[in-house]
């Protein structure tokens, strides 16, 4: 018997077509990506949801966990696993979205396309073809959100979006991919570790968290308007192994004082130090002031961790614990 498979489009490149004007913008449903690709609709017994329809730079997090609830509840109502298309620009944040917020064993899978639908060589047929097939397969179950693009198979803690025309522009940053689709099998070759859901989250009690990413010559103005403007926590990109200019530390001091600080890399692959460098600056100064540990979390995911840890009203112990089960890279206890 087919699986029973959701299909769900929020909008992005894999729906655009050319208009007048010749630019590309969002105009096909998931209805219409089905219908474009008749012979899609053999590989399980799909239905369509089509919330959003938007470039991905305009989704916001209440948007995506209000498909993680609807993605919930289908599940309950039966479904056996679910597809989401959007936008590639930001495909990754919602692989990890999704990863943080939905506990059951249903396989989830987001992909996209780099090409808009009428484009010469359009990638959306068959990454849409390829995302369904691992989600209606048996081994995807237990595995969280999978990131499905150009035939590899992703683990949504570490997919990123690496090329910004490439069609193979997603790669797990640091990592193998976890499979591949071949020949229209899925096959498995790795497992990512899941860490519980995230289910306490409430948008009432969101708070913008920063992302501020260190430059050489760098000062501390904007670091020291968060408070005032209203910020519940900051997300620094170091430099490296996760370093900062000594002019910054009086700033981040303070501010370690205020809200939950995280502290990332800036580089695309490699975990934030510990205790290597000791200057004015360095991790060892940055985690003695306070700082949480991004683990081998990039900025972008580290903020969307805590902006979801924020509301769910959690505290510092339960911030730190989360990302310590979370971050991956860091020492066991």
């Amino acid at each position: 018997m087919k699986k029973r498979i959701l299909l769900v489009s929020l909008g992005g490149t894999i729906t655009m077509v050319k208009t007048t004007s010749s630019g590309l913008l969002p105009k096909l449903s998931a209805d219409d990506l089905l219908h474009r690709s008749p012979e899609i609709a053999s590989l399980a017994d799909i239905e369509t949801w089509s919330p959003a329809m938007l470039p991905s730079a305009s989704l916001s997090l209440a948007e995506i966990i209000n498909v993680a609830r609807g993605l919930r509840d289908r599940f309950a109502e039966g479904y056996d696993g679910a597809v989401i298309v959007q936008g590639t620009d930001t495909l990754e944040e919602t692989a990890f979205l999704l990863d943080c917020l939905i506990p059951e064993t249903h396989p989830v899978v987001v992909t996209g396309a780099m090409r808009g639908s009428d484009a010469p060589g359009a990638d959306g047929p068959a990454n849409i073809a390829d995302a369904l097939r691992v989600a209606a397969d048996d081994g995807s179950h237990g595995r969280g959100t999978l990131a499905v693009f150009c035939g590899e198979i992703h683990a949504a803690r570490f997919v990123r979006k690496i090329h910004t025309v490439s069609l193979s522009a997603f790669q797990s940053v640091g990592r193998a991919a976890v499979g591949a689709v071949v020949e229209g099998q899925v096959r498995f070759h790795g497992r990512t570790e899941r860490s519980p859901a995230i289910l306490s989250v409430d948008l009432a009690r969101e708070r913008p968290v920063a992302l501020f990413r260190f430059a050489m010559g760098e000062d501390d103005r904007l670091l020291r308007c968060l408070p005032d403007l209203g910020y519940g926590s900051l997300v620094i990109e170091g430099a490296g192994g996760g370093h900062v200019s000594a002019a910054m530390m009086s700033a981040i001091r303070e501010l370690a004082t205020q809200m939950p600080v995280v502290l990332a890399s800036r580089c695309s692959s490699g975990p934030v130090l510990r205790n290597t460098y000791t200057y004015p600056g360095s991790e060892v100064d940055l985690l003695s002031a306070g700082l949480l540990h991004a683990g081998e979390l990039c900025g972008l995911k580290a903020r969307l961790l805590m902006a979801l840890l924020l509301m769910s009203g959690c505290d510092r112990g339960c911030i730190e614990a989360e990302f310590r089960a979370r971050a991956g890279g860091a020492p066991h206890d």
